[in-house]
């Protein structure tokens, strides 16, 4: 194997560990949202969303040790090729790939429970703005009523 093998990794490694990141970051935006809206009380049922976000959490955690593991094992493997020892080199390279491998099963993991999470709450919307246009509907009806006694 040569030294430009493991080195295609690069590229590929540093966008997920950046798609990771920004997956992390987004994660702590909801929960801060949801840490603001608690402190005002107007989140009266979170603990699924607690539950989820944390869940979420611990796995983009894991998503990252196992990118950064990898490009780390990759790097060392280059050096190991450089210093002709490739036996090691290639072992360490195998390693990094089945990193990156379980990396990204995590990532996908990570990914049906942040859908689940959004289908959730467009469940709630649903529900809300049924029960929010019915309420609308029924105040629109009241005024109408009223505004006929008046008139009458």
């Amino acid at each position: 194997m040569e030294i430009t093998t493991p080195a295609l990794l690069f590229p590929a490694i540093s966008l997920l560990l950046l798609a990771y990141t920004n997956r992390f970051l987004t994660t702590g935006q909801l929960i801060r949202g949801l840490s603001a809206n608690a402190r005002d009380g107007k989140v009266p049922k979170a603990s699924k969303q607690i539950r989820n976000l944390k869940k979420r959490v611990s796995l983009i955690k894991a998503m990252q040790i196992y990118g950064v593991l990898s490009l780390i094992l990759c790097t060392i493997s280059m050096f190991l090729i450089f210093l002709e020892q490739n036996f090691a080199g290639e072992l360490l390279f195998g390693i990094s790939l089945v990193a990156m491998t379980l990396s990204l099963f995590i990532a996908l993991y990570e990914i049906s429970i942040s859908v689940n999470a959004i289908n959730y709450e467009l469940e709630g919307i649903k529900r809300y703005s049924k029960a929010h246009n019915k309420k609308e509907k029924k105040s629109i009806e009241e005024e109408i009523e009223e505004e006929e006694e008046l008139n009458s």
